[in-house]
């Protein structure tokens, strides 16, 4: 039996306008770093990942009807961004690649972003309701 890995994230749920678009996104994303589908329903589907004791799951779930015309805004009180851990840079490039094929809206491609610390080398992009992602990888910090 593995240890409970205390304080990591268990799982997020993000309400989504569109179920389908969301889920061309991050199906392909989700997938390459391992997760797999585990629920596909109308409402909502999930993607877990097993590692260790330490895995993690992502829902999307269609928000209500009566509010699919909000629009996300990133600088506003709640999510700002989601970021996930690369195994590498070619990780990184890798997952750029995928995203392009699959028609994923870029924010900014892959590059090395020192500002943020000595080794930081990410990718940022969005899903339809304008949530940021990002793919990075960062050695040597958390």
């Amino acid at each position: 039996m593995n240890a409970i890995a205390r304080g990591r994230f268990h799982h997020i749920d993000l309400n989504v306008s569109d179920l389908g678009a969301s889920r061309r996104v991050y199906a392909p994303f989700l997938e390459f770093l391992g997760y797999r589908l585990v629920k596909d329903e109308p409402d909502g589907c999930e993607w877990d990942l097993a590692d260790e004791g330490s895995g993690a799951a992502l829902g999307l779930k269609a928000c209500d009807p009566a509010l699919r015309d909000h629009v996300h805004r990133r600088y506003a009180p709640g999510l700002h961004h989601l970021a996930w851990r690369g195994a590498s840079r070619e990780d990184v490039d890798a997952l750029h690649a995928i995203l392009i094929e699959n028609g994923v809206t870029i924010l900014d491609a892959p590059a090395h972003y020192p500002q943020y610390w000595g080794n930081y080398y990410a990718l940022f992009f969005e899903d339809p309701d304008g949530m940021k992602l990002e793919f990075v990888h960062a050695p040597g910090w958390i």
